[in-house]
């Protein structure tokens, strides 16, 4: 699978996670936005004069649905907003274009008190598909050494505050940082990160909906166990101009579920590097050196009954550094989807260091423990 179809795969992992209106009761809000920011350098002479030179600023337009039945999801994250959206960079950059993206969004508040509060606070995350950039080329751009793709993940994760004007209309203020890397699929790739702050004005659709005043009777949750099997797929490339070769592995992962907020465990994780001979020719390799075993933490955070996003710190056993598994320990992040109890699926990053190894495609079956 392509950058194109991974990120695009990404965005329909929100988009699915959508309330449709025969199923819950939501309330609807168009958001039209204007956010400026600086380009965080990565402390190299090409890097400043980048950041030096570009101006970036933006608008964005969302679309949102926040969940305001009382189930415990909803309850539990304090009816949350999910919904899809598009930012687009307002001037054009010789060296990296103008980007622009559509992506799938969540909001969080942070409490329940604020919620009936004119002023409250929350955090949010965007991710999607990020395009129309002016990639890296040695004959025609080559100081960005910044992205090497046309097409790429977009991420976006911040801080926010809403002001309430009026039943229809709010203020939302936020800032974060922004992210933009095709997972080491297309080198050069040290990502573009940006740090913006945006000001919008929310309008609220139809009539206005009244968040549950009442706590919900949540159940007690007792401690369960599963079991994760999973099987990761992906495509790296390992120096500017060579083909991108085949990345992947398998995971287990032995986890506890004392929340309905999370699941934690330890598992192991196998990997497998394409190409080793083709990438390093004259030499000769055995078994060991195209593969890697590591000792993986993990951590779910579970946001919805379906959606959750796993968190893993990982310990190689044994690694090879010609596959650049160049430090120790690499860390793990994404987002996956639960179709039923047992079979799931998703994309993560995983990296050493935040530098990027691969974009893991991954599906799997988990089974309960107890």
């Amino acid at each position: 699978m392509n950058k194109i179809n991974i990120c695009l795969f990404l965005l329909g992992i929100f988009l699915f996670s959508l309330p449709a209106k025969s199923q819950i009761k939501y309330q609807r809000k168009l958001s039209i936005g204007y956010e400026s920011g600086p380009l965080m350098s990565n402390g190299t002479d090409w890097g400043n004069e980048i950041r030096d030179a570009l101006d970036y600023k933006a608008i964005d337009l969302q679309l949102g649905w926040k969940k305001i039945s009382n189930s415990t999801y909803n309850y539990i994250y304090r009816y949350p907003t999910y919904g899809i959206g598009l930012t687009s960079t307002l001037t054009y950059s010789p060296e990296i274009g103008r980007p622009q993206a559509v992506y799938g969004f969540m909001e969080i508040p942070f409490s329940h008190g604020g919620l009936n509060k004119r002023l409250y606070f929350g955090y949010f995350t965007q991710m999607g598909v990020g395009f129309n950039f002016k990639p890296f080329d040695e004959l025609s751009n080559p100081m960005n050494q910044y992205i090497g793709s046309n097409v790429n993940c977009y991420v976006f994760l911040g801080l926010n505050s809403t002001l309430k004007i009026t039943d229809k209309m709010d203020l939302q203020t936020s800032f974060g940082l922004k992210h933009f890397s095709n997972g080491a699929t297309k080198r050069p790739n040290s990502g573009i990160n940006l740090f913006p702050l945006n000001i919008a004005l929310n309008y609220k659709f139809g009539d206005h909906a009244l968040i549950p005043s009442e706590p919900i009777d949540i159940p007690k949750k007792g401690l369960d166990t599963y079991w994760n099997f999973a099987l990761y797929t992906g495509l790296k490339n390992y120096e500017v101009g060579d083909p991108a070769y085949f990345r992947g592995g398998l995971g287990v992962n032995y986890l506890l579920e004392p929340s309905y907020k999370y699941r934690l465990g330890l598992g192991l994780d196998f990997f497998w590097a394409q190409g080793i001979n083709l990438r390093n020719p004259g030499e000769s390799f055995n078994f060991m050196d195209q593969t890697s075993l590591a000792l993986v933490g993990s951590w779910e955070w579970q946001l919805t009954e379906r959606i959750y996003v796993p968190i893993g710190l990982g310990a190689y056993l044994y690694r090879n550094e010609l596959n650049q598994e160049i430090t120790w320990f690499y860390e793990r992040i994404g987002v996956r989807y639960r179709f039923s109890n047992h079979l799931f699926t998703g994309m993560q990053i995983k990296a050493h260091k935040a530098k990027a190894d691969f974009f893991e495609f991954t599906v799997g079956y988990t089974l309960q423990g107890n």
